[in-house]
This record gives C-alpha cells, sequence and structure tokens, in this order.
C-alpha cells in the first residue's frame, strides 16, 4: 500500500499572520491618532493668555489649555505628559498661540522665563488731571474701569479711612462736595508697576503713599508755612499748570505770592481751564472764558481756587513750599513762539508783553 503523505495546513500561520498585519495597522493607526493629537490646532499666531495658580494640577493646567482651545486632543496630551514623566510648570500668566503643538506648549510653560510679566508699568506726567490719570490706569490694568477709580477718589468714607493712614490728608478740606475730583492733587507723578489684580484702593494707596514720602521729606517746611496742606497743594497745582519748566517755577510762585500779599486776584488763565473741565479743549479757551462762574475760577474769586487743578510734581511743591523772592506781579507765555515765560513788575510792561507775544484775545 502505497504511503500517502500528510500536506502541511496553512491556515494556522495565515491567522496568525493577518492578526500581526493588524496589530502593526492597528498601531500604526494609533500611532497617527497620538502624533496628529500632538500637531498644533491651527497655524494663528494670536496670543492667547494661559494663567496658572498656586496649586494648580498637571491635570487642571491641561484643561485649561484644552478650554482655551489650544490642544487638539485632550487625551493624546496627556498620555504626551505622561510618556515624559508628566511636565513642570510655573505659577504666573504665559502667552501662547494656537501654532504650537503640545511639545511646544510644555516646553514653554517648563521655562519661567517665558512668564508673562504680571505687572502693568504706568507713568503718571507731572500736571495729570486726576480723570486723565484713571484713564491711563484703566487701560493699563483691565480689571479695573476710570468710572470707579473716580468714584473712589470722590468718596467721603474711603478718604475719612485714608486721612488715618496718611497724616497730609485733612477730610474737612479734602471733603468737599464742590470738587470736580476731591483726592485732585494727591495722585504724586511718578512711575508704578501695579499688578494687574490691584484693586482700585490698593491703586490709589501706592500713589497716596509717594505724596507721603514726599511730605515727610518736607514736613518741616509744610508746619513752618501759613498755608494748610491743601491750600499748599492747590497752590502748586496752579504752578505747575502754568509752566511744566522746573527753573522758571519759583518765579512764578514768586508772582502769586506777591500778588496774595497785596490782595490783587490771582488772574490765572489755567484756573479757568480747568473750571472749564470737560469743556476744555484748547489753550485760547482758557483765556476767552474768564467770565466762567465757578469757585475754581481766579478771575471771578479772590485768592487760590477753591482746590488743586490737576497734580503737581515734586518741583512745583518745592516751588509753593519756597517761591523766589522777585517784585514781579505779571508774566506771560510765548505760546507762538518758543514758550518762554516773560515777567512784568508793572501793568504797563505786562500790557506790553501781551503785545509783544500776540496775545491779545
Amino acid at each position: 500500500m502505497k504511503k500517502v503523505r500528510k500536506r502541511k495546513s496553512h491556515v494556522g500561520l495565515t491567522v496568525t499572520i493577518i492578526l500581526l498585519v493588524l496589530v502593526l495597522a492597528a498601531g500604526a493607526g494609533g500611532w497617527f491618532w497620538f502624533q496628529s493629537g500632538l500637531e498644533p490646532v491651527s497655524d494663528q499666531t494670536e496670543s492667547i493668555a494661559i494663567k496658572v495658580t498656586e496649586g494648580e494640577s498637571a491635570a487642571e493646567v491641561l484643561t485649561s489649555l484644552d478650554e482655551a482651545g489650544l490642544l487638539k486632543n485632550r487625551t493624546a496630551a496627556e498620555w504626551y505628559s505622561k510618556i515624559h514623566d508628566g511636565f513642570s510648570y510655573y505659577v504666573g500668566t504665559y502667552e501662547l498661540a494656537k501654532n504650537m503643538s503640545v511639545p511646544e506648549i510644555l516646553d514653554y510653560l517648563s521655562d519661567p522665563a517665558n512668564l508673562a510679566a504680571s505687572y502693568a508699568v504706568v507713568t503718571i506726567p507731572e500736571g495729570c488731571w486726576a480723570k486723565d490719570i484713571a484713564k491711563r490706569i484703566s487701560e493699563a490694568l483691565p480689571d479695573l474701569t476710570a468710572d470707579q477709580l473716580l468714584d473712589l477718589w470722590n468718596s467721603n468714607e474711603f478718604i475719612q479711612q485714608a486721612s488715618t493712614r496718611y497724616s497730609f490728608l485733612n477730610p474737612e478740606e479734602v471733603c468737599n462736595d464742590q470738587y470736580f475730583v476731591k483726592l485732585e492733587g494727591y495722585l504724586y507723578p511718578e512711575t508704578y508697576y501695579m499688578d494687574f489684580d490691584m484693586s482700585a484702593e490698593q491703586v490709589t494707596y501706592m500713589m497716596l503713599d509717594q505724596f507721603q514720602a514726599y511730605y515727610d521729606a518736607h514736613k518741616a517746611q509744610f508746619d513752618a508755612s501759613s498755608m494748610s496742606v491743601q491750600q499748599i497743594v492747590t497752590f502748586a497745582s496752579v504752578v505747575q499748570f502754568e509752566s511744566g519748566d522746573a527753573s522758571i517755577m519759583p518765579d512764578i510762585a514768586g508772582v502769586f505770592k506777591n500778588r496774595l500779599e497785596q490782595g490783587m486776584p490771582l488772574q490765572s488763565s489755567v484756573t479757568v481751564c480747568y473750571a472749564l473741565y470737560d469743556q476744555f479743549e484748547k489753550p485760547e479757551d482758557c483765556e476767552t472764558n474768564a467770565d466762567i462762574d465757578s469757585p475754581y475760577n481766579t478771575y471771578m474769586h479772590d485768592g487760590l481756587p477753591i482746590g488743586p487743578i490737576l497734580n503737581p510734581g515734586a518741583a512745583a511743591l518745592d516751588a509753593a513750599l519756597s517761591p523766589a523772592d522777585n517784585d514781579y506781579l505779571y508774566f506771560v507765555s510765548d505760546i507762538y513762539g518758543d514758550g518762554a515765560t516773560h515777567f512784568a513788575r508793572t501793568y504797563e510792561e505786562h500790557l506790553e508783553n501781551v503785545d509783544k507775544y500776540n496775545l491779545n484775545y
């Protein structure tokens, strides 16, 4: 009988190959899914601010990134972070963009040099009105509005509270309902570094702290003056408004001191500027509206204006505390020329200067 050789079955091998192919395909597909999930969500470069807070977990940071639309696939991003033993990050704000991949984002978060500034640099120039200071601050600190600041600066309750902290503040003088802004004059000109999350109170204390520093350094002069602090600040505000040139401020202060001592009205056109307030548009308005009925108008009322007409700097305050010993009673500024200030001892000399510099309105 002839021996018949069995044929070897290839079914098992075929199944094994098929399974292997499927596993490899699945693996390739999984790898593709994983890699594509790490890609940028778009090619947009617009900045997106991400804030990491104290005690926030890695999962919470990934959630923030996902909610901000920065992750193409949250699960893939999480796997990536675990493969790389998690990721480090620092408390603060980061500026990210949608064209950043997950590896780029996580690398970015791990470098503290990439933290965005947590504060704004706000410069308050000498001679600003309070309403303009409020606008500057509100533009730099998105959580504060100009109205919030102005409301606080007109709050009798806040001023009473602040007066227990600042020795220069006298609520009996500052809390005057005729003032446009009650804290006008005390918002000290300086460059400030303000945290983005500062409150209106904290911002105000920062400026009042600087005024307190000036006051403390010159307390002997304040105490020796026949004027109150409020009157000195008011005097300084007029001097500041009349000229930004510190070198002539003492002479301008000397003019006003002489007029006050002789019982003459100050007749300062800059007090008209402030009296006009929201209606003030150009310097000529101050010269042509001397009849405006306002307690700030020193053409209509003797003595100093009712209160400060801006926030003076150190040079103007110095001049108010130590006016020059001169015999001038008048001055004009060559506003159509080089801006220089010209002084006069008599009214006749003053009229000559008015004609010479084309200041007849």
